[in-house]
């Protein structure tokens, strides 16, 4: 596990997108998705530590939360050990249930897709065992505490 303090939005993007560096260039054969489970309150970071990340990515086009779409699916570049990249967000589902209305098993199935979830602990029991749980930590106006294990 490791925290970090990030003072600023840009060193929160940074991080987020040194993230996505790394399991770009991981080529570790996977058997579901790699699915990366973002939680804090509202304003501490999630959104804009998802905008960073998906610049790593190499995403070029705008990430915004999809809070009334809920799920936004970008094809990621040929090379990479994922092809798509998800961006979920569950701030308006009231549990698990709902997610099948978005087909997220299936999505969480394929080894290929690389998922984001914001507000991940409202459908935690429909995710599996082996998730990168990312906590976020309002401290100030700021500055936020990341808990990435």
């Amino acid at each position: 596990m490791s925290v970090v303090v990030t003072k600023n939005e840009k060193e929160t993007k940074d991080l987020a997108r040194n993230l996505a560096n790394d399991i770009l260039s991981d080529s570790e054969k996977r058997s579901s998705a790699l699915v990366l489970a973002l939680e804090g309150v509202l304003g501490a970071g999630k959104t804009t530590f998802t905008q960073g990340f998906a610049e790593g990515l190499n995403i070029k086009e705008p990430v915004t939360s999809p809070t009334f779409l809920i799920l936004k699916e970008y094809e990621l570049e040929e090379g990479y050990v994922f092809k798509r990249f998800y961006h979920v967000d569950c701030y308006r589902l009231k549990d698990e249930n709902d997610t099948k209305d978005i087909g997220l098993d299936e999505i969480l199935k394929n080894p290929e897709n690389l998922i984001l979830i914001e507000w991940a602990q409202k459908i935690k029991k429909s995710l599996p065992k082996d998730i990168r749980n990312i906590k976020f930590f309002y401290i100030s106006e700021n500055k936020r505490k990341i808990s990435i294990s």
